[in-house]
């Protein structure tokens, strides 16, 4: 039969309530996740005391603020097993009753009186360690995906610190950053500490060997726009005007395109709303930031026309296949669609998805050999054996093909496309340099590579061919 040794009188519970009740509250830890993890945490200090087999039951009672443990061991003559065994006579140290007989059940009852008394200081120091390091976990773990789920959405928070490549910016206790690329350029000055700041959750990612939610906000991105016209404009939250697309130099200007389906709706003007106020209160949280109202289209033509504005186009060669457009303008309004340092016509790709090609009316293209002087007999040679014959032809065609004719380097290729781009009145696109930076410094370390196979490949053939001499003289004396 079983019986539990007499425990001692129960202390005053109130501050044990008030502390579970804190500690769930200030975590943000739902109560039964936090009654589990104290479970495991006292049944890892058991076994580390009565051994990993040892036979115990807890409860933990989060509202009357009460712990027990009931170590359970059979009652024998000689003890083999002491986790799971305990001699009669050591019975009698525990209780002066005289009722237990071997063979019975012995519990022995852990409470919060003497519970310090029978695992010791060491043990219940790790217990508080352990318990801590778990609650620090379950805490990033909520947070990581309470933020996951939040992203593509808007925030507010306050900024905690300004730095020089992030701005820390604090939310429910929680840290989050907006790095530089994903700030407004010159915007940070408008920041400073205990601000309020509204962003887009762009990513959360852990960080680290702690894990650690890296949050990561942003002002820059598309989305952050679309999310903001979605908060201004009730018929784009309603669903009867879309955004289709946006194109965004984050502090300078944007395009966007929407389109209604709703008949009665007129899409850019709903977007601007009465007197502008819509929309300027869109362009005061983006730093003044200019943003172009497009209607989309579902014909590419009509549509790259209509995101060339304020240019009027005259003509639009569309090819499907290859997502490219020639267009077509009179000589005054070139400059209109280029925009300034090439941004109107760069921003109308993005919005499109096409690569645009701007051609001044009256100069569509020129004849190659009009560059036969800047080109070279045999450059000239090269190129119309490859079916390139006028100058526009020479810009689209692969740098790749340019940059492997013969004498072609990466400065004589950025002077050539500088002379005809001249002629069109355009201007270089920072992307192209870039490839040919990049192809030009392939090129170059495949040379290297070359020359450092011949320097280890051995002897010359010069060498081969004297060897060779002397072997054929040293054979005819020897005949």
């Amino acid at each position: 039969m079983a019986r539990r040794a007499k425990k001692k009188p129960e202390v005053d519970k109130k501050l044990i309530i008030e502390a579970f009740t804190d500690m769930a509250k200030h975590n943000n830890i739902d109560r039964d996740l936090l009654q589990g993890v104290l479970e495991e945490t006292i049944s890892m200090i058991v076994r580390k005391k009565y051994g990993a087999e040892s036979n115990f039951d807890i409860i933990v009672n989060m509202d009357k603020g009460d712990i027990e443990i009931y170590l359970m061991k059979d009652i024998v003559d000689e003890v083999s097993d002491p986790e799971l065994e305990i001699g009669i006579e050591e019975v009698s140290k525990y209780t002066k009753e005289d009722e237990y007989e071997v063979g019975d059940e012995f519990i022995e009852e852990i409470t919060l009186d003497n519970i310090a008394d029978n695992f010791g200081r060491r043990l219940v120091s790790l217990a508080s360690q352990n318990l801590n390091q778990r609650i620090r976990e379950i805490e990033k773990d909520q947070i990581f995906e309470e933020y996951s789920k939040k992203e593509g959405e808007i925030v507010v928070g306050e900024i905690h610190q300004v730095r020089r490549h992030d701005i820390l910016v604090v939310i429910d206790k929680v840290e989050m950053r907006i790095p530089r690329e994903e700030q407004i350029p010159n915007e940070s000055y408008k920041f400073k500490k205990n601000h309020n700041v509204k962003a887009i959750v762009k990513e959360v990612k852990r960080s680290g060997q702690s894990g650690h939610p890296d949050i990561i906000l942003s002002r820059a991105s598309g989305k952050f726009l679309e999310r903001l016209f979605e908060i201004e404009i009730p018929e784009i939250y309603d669903g009867i005007i879309q955004i289709k697309s946006i194109a965004r130099d984050p502090g300078e200007r944007s395009k966007v395109a929407v389109v209604s389906f709703d008949d009665r709706v007129d899409p850019v003007g709903a977007c601007v709303g009465m007197k502008g106020v819509r929309i300027h209160s869109i362009v005061r949280e983006l730093n003044n930031e200019n943003i172009d109202l497009i209607e989309y289209a579902d014909q590419a033509n009509i549509f790259i026309m209509r995101a060339l504005s304020p240019a009027k186009v005259k003509n639009i060669e569309v090819n499907e296949e290859t997502r490219t457009a020639n267009v077509t303008l009179p000589e005054d309004q070139v400059s209109l669609a280029i925009g300034r340092n090439g941004q109107n016509v760069r921003l109308a790709s993005r919005l499109t998805g096409y690569q645009i090609t701007l051609v001044k009316e009256g100069a569509e293209d020129i004849d190659i050999q009009e560059f036969a002087e800047e080109l070279g007999d045999d450059l000239l040679g090269d190129l119309l054996l490859n079916e390139i014959k006028t100058a526009r032809e020479f810009l689209n065609a692969p740098l790749e093909l340019i940059m492997g004719f013969e004498g072609v380097t990466k400065d004589i290729m950025i002077e050539l496309r500088q002379i005809m781009l001249g002629e069109f009145d355009e201007g270089e696109e920072d992307e192209i340099l870039a490839k040919i930076n990049l192809i030009s410094k392939i090129a170059e370390q495949g040379e290297e590579k070359v020359e450092e196979g011949e320097t280890e490949a051995g002897p010359t053939d010069e060498d081969t061919s004297e060897e060779t001499a002397e072997e054929k003289s040293d054979k005819e004396t020897e005949d």
